[in-house]
């Protein structure tokens, strides 16, 4: 049918199209450019909602343009895809209504947002990219079009974290870039598919597939932002509240992630990633990046650098999932993709009430917060809970199936490193919930922005989607078991990765 061909195709334009309208926009047209955002953003939930159906009933959505002869663009809705595809979208939502509220009265929005859709283009892109010469186009445009809204403020400041966010990624880029090269000259196009395609080459093939997987992984790492590649992130910082949230939950290292849950599992296979002993080496350098990152943000003051170096060590939680030899640890790794990126934009949507509402910018500038603002602070409550691994919140869903997945794979110590990285997720995020509920608020506020009006601690476009995103971090927790729950399509993901394995 050519409505199969071409849903992933108006999938990606429903939020292209509006971008490039917006850029057009005069600043005054603040009506025309919300109504375009919030309807390329429930057109793409619809349009998802209606792949979701037939990927689960293993309906095939299949775009193939030719660029060159063995050279195909490819945008494909597999399970693997639509997991990420439906994160993005309903957190660009949030993210939309979030910066809607944040960016009022402020200069550039019409650039702002325009770029904050090519950005959410290029994100559904990465997730639908059916091979990996279009994983990397989509991948290098979201690179493009994420700097102009890391350096949207226009400080010194910003333009230096700017400058070394595209040293780190094109950087990362060209590393990928080898990579697809050299192994298109081994095996030609390399489409993903489940249980990998590269196992079919010659034994004498295996020393260049190791050192390409070391160049693909370090590649996609540089966004994933696995140590020593993660340098970038904290300073990426400096950008407006929604462009942080839409770095850590969305977009960047988000999409770092999928590429390595796409490398391992979709090009190389995990018997044969396994059988050519890739997956220790990247299973410690994960580890080293969950403890590494919790280290760090036990010593920052700055709150958004707090939670970039979180973020830092959360998202290894992914790869470490990966690295896993077994269907659980595949569980836990790729649910951990939704579920860090609702508890990690519930984190960031928080910051940014506070800074803009009360100039709050640091950790010891929070006390007594949670008197003047009880529901943000609740949400961030909620939030830091998931991320310590609280039952019965999304990141205990999560840890538990690592936890399981490591037992599985013979990996006992494992378990030791995410018992650390728990207890120091507690040692970062406990004093900042004591000093907000339990310390006595100060006489005046660093600077604030938005008084108390008719019960409203905030703006309701800034206080709603942390709400919202707090409120999911609690019920797909506590309805993991039910189906279409994210851990339910998780399992549904390591089921066609493992082809021998029944859930």
């Amino acid at each position: 049918m050519i409505a199969d061909t071409w849903l992933p195709v108006a999938v990606v334009l429903s939020s292209l199209v509006p971008g490039l309208f917006i850029f057009f926009l005069a600043e005054s047209r603040v009506r025309l450019r919300t109504t375009l955002n919030l309807v390329g953003a429930f057109a793409k939930l619809a349009l998802i909602g209606v792949m979701l159906w037939g990927v689960l009933h293993d309906h095939e959505y299949v775009f193939t343009h030719t660029v060159l002869p063995g050279l195909d663009l490819v945008l494909k809705a597999d399970a693997l895809a639509m997991l990420f595809v439906t994160l993005s979208a309903v957190l660009w939502l949030f993210t939309t209504l979030y910066a809607i509220g944040y960016l009022e009265g402020a200069p550039n929005r019409s650039r702002f947002f325009g770029f904050f859709s090519l950005c959410v283009t290029a994100t559904v892109g990465v997730a639908m990219a059916g091979n990996l010469f279009t994983f990397f186009l989509f991948y290098e445009l979201l690179t493009l079009a994420t700097y102009p809204l890391v350096v949207h403020r226009g400080t010194e400041k910003a333009l230096r974290a700017g400058h070394i966010y595209l040293a780190y990624t094109l950087g990362g880029g060209a590393l990928l870039l080898i990579g697809t090269v050299w192994l298109y000259g081994l095996a030609g196009q390399v489409d993903f598919a489940p249980g990998g395609t590269l196992s079919t080459l010659p034994p004498d093939t295996a020393g260049q597939l190791q050192i390409i997987f070391l160049l693909l992984i370090a590649g996609v790492g540089v966004k994933a932002a696995l140590v020593p590649l993660h340098g970038w992130l904290p300073l990426a910082m400096v950008a407006p509240a929604p462009v942080s949230a839409l770095l850590h939950a969305v977009a960047v290292v988000k999409a770092g992630a999928f590429g390595i849950v796409r490398i391992v599992y979709e090009v190389y296979g995990i018997e044969f990633a396994q059988s050519l002993s890739l997956l220790l080496p990247l299973a410690i350098v994960a580890s080293i990046t969950i403890l590494w990152g919790s280290l760090r943000a036990l010593f920052q003051d700055d709150l958004k650098r707090r939670l970039a170096y979180s973020t830092v060590s959360q998202v290894a939680y992914i790869v470490l999932g990966v690295t896993l030899f077994g269907p659980v640890g595949t569980i836990g790794g790729i649910v951990h993709l939704v579920h860090q990126g609702i508890m990690k934009i519930t984190l960031f949507f928080c910051a940014g009430n506070y800074a803009e509402t009360l100039g709050i910018h640091k950790v010891s500038e929070m006390d007594g917060v949670g008197r003047r603002m009880p529901w943000t602070t609740l949400a961030f409550t909620i939030g830091a809970f998931g991320m310590i691994g609280v039952p019965p919140l999304a990141g205990f869903i999560s840890k538990w199936y690592l936890g399981l997945g490591a037992l599985e794979a013979g990996m006992p110590w494992v378990l030791a490193v995410l018992a650390v990285s728990s207890l120091l997720n507690a040692a970062y995020f406990l004093p900042i919930l004591h000093r907000a509920w339990f310390r006595p608020p100060p006489e005046t506020w660093p600077h604030e922005h938005i008084p108390l009006r008719r019960g409203w601690e905030t703006a309701p476009l800034l206080l709603l989607p942390p709400m919202a995103t707090a409120a999911a971090t609690l019920i797909v927790g506590l309805f993991a078991a039910s189906a279409f729950s994210p851990l339910d399509w998780a399992t549904l993901i390591a089921g066609r990765e493992y082809l021998q394995w029944t859930p």
